[in-house]
């Protein structure tokens, strides 16, 4: 996916910035509503409601965020079941057409593509209780979708739900899953790890194949391996963990800590092949000489 400069519009129907947000780029057809759970009422009146939609609800339990993606001919209709009937969402964000013109080909094909997607990326654990099997599609219909789909994806985390967005970042990557280029890579060599890592806008990402001991020091303090092991996103394999997907750290010391079972700075324990630092690359030429810490 590659970037590129885009304008989008977002409107505050009730002025309040943490109230109803109707998003859109301006060049597109697709608008993307987002409604607080306690405004349910609110959004329920207006005319999108009734229309045919894919949606998204956001929210978190004890392992993290959490998210259920669906579709429907009739959003006030399902949003009405789900407020009774799911507990763990704060937030809905639904997706309609402009023009009216999103059909419930179109929403059941979205639905199974988001699906996919979110799977693959792994930022969010689903709710929902399978991904289905593919639709019968028409190859017009489904270039059509691949389009909305790509609005969906920066719409949504312009407004600060990034369900698509892959954790490790590099320019012109074409499709989820790609790995970065060498040279944007860390590595951490310590205690027999054998990590590899990426630092991104939004923290340090510890990519998946990375190994650690499975045996602590007195030091780490953390509970990240216990969660991380619960979601599934490591494992145990004889004396070592294996990271199973790329995970998000927001630090490159957490990232460490979690990778060695000890305490780390990770600005120095995170290096390029030639030996580089973290700190080398980001806060030394920043201007900050002196050796970070977190």
């Amino acid at each position: 996916m590659t970037s590129h400069p885009q304008t989008i519009q977002i409107f505050l129907p009730l002025g309040d910035p943490q109230g109803i947000r109707v998003a859109e780029i301006t060049t597109r057809i697709v608008r993307v509503i987002e409604v607080p759970r306690s405004l349910l009422a609110e959004f329920l009146r207006m005319p999108e409601a009734d229309q045919v939609g894919v949606y998204f609800l956001f929210g978190e339990d004890d392992d993290g965020p959490k998210a259920y993606i669906g579709q429907t001919g009739s959003l006030k209709t399902r949003l009405i079941q789900h407020n009774s009937a799911k507990s763990f969402w704060n937030r809905a964000v639904v997706a309609v057409s402009l023009t009216n013109s999103l059909t419930n080909t179109h929403a059941t094909y979205l639905e199974w593509l988001s699906l996919q997607r979110a799977g693959q990326v792994g930022r969010y654990a689903l709710d929902n209780g399978n991904t289905g099997a593919r639709p019968h599609t028409p190859a017009p219909l489904q270039a059509d979708c691949a389009e909305i789909h790509e609005t969906l994806r920066v719409l949504l985390a312009t407004l600060g739900h990034p369900l698509f967005e892959e954790l490790s970042k590099k320019a012109e990557r074409s499709a989820v899953g790609s790995a970065p280029a060498e040279d944007d890579i860390y590595r951490c060599i310590r205690r027999g790890a054998e990590a590899r890592g990426q630092y991104t806008e939004e923290g340090f990402v510890v990519l998946k194949g990375s190994t650690g001991p499975l045996q602590t020091t007195p030091s780490y303090k953390h509970s990240a391996r216990e969660k991380l092991l619960r979601q599934g996103a490591i494992t145990v394999q004889g004396d070592q963990i294996r990271f199973e997907r790329d995970v998000l750290f927001q630090t490159p010391s957490g990232a460490g800590d979690c990778v060695t079972g000890s305490a780390t700075n990770g600005w120095l324990e995170w290096k390029r092949l030639g030996g580089q630092t973290l700190h080398d690359d980001v806060r030394a030429k920043a201007g900050e000489g002196q050796i970070p810490s977190d």
